[in-house]
């Protein structure tokens, strides 16, 4: 971890992808020094208001928490989606 809280670096990183673009866990983890994992866990801390949709598996299955809501507010964002999953080509967030 870069320093503060796993939970508070997951959160600067969830908030940091725009509306029609994604970062996988294990994206997330490289930025901050942490497992695919360990980001999970802490995503499952984060407060209301925080895009966790945005956070998707490596092949771009989105999550499946929150009654299975992640695809249907993906598509409301515009993120480019094929056959259920997220096109990671064309909607990966890059990071800061």
């Amino acid at each position: 971890m870069t320093g503060g809280s796993l939970v508070e670096e997951v959160r600067e990183q969830v908030l940091a992808i725009p509306a029609g673009h994604v970062a996988s866990y294990g994206e997330i983890g490289e930025r901050i020094a942490a497992g695919p994992r360990q980001v999970g866990q802490a995503m499952s801390q984060l407060e209301e208001g925080v895009p966790w949709w945005r956070v998707v598996h490596a092949d771009g299955t989105p999550a499946s928490c929150h009654g299975g809501r992640a695809t249907e507010l993906l598509r409301a964002e515009g993120t480019p989606m094929r056959d259920g999953r997220v096109d990671m080509r064309r909607a990966r967030h890059l990071g800061n």
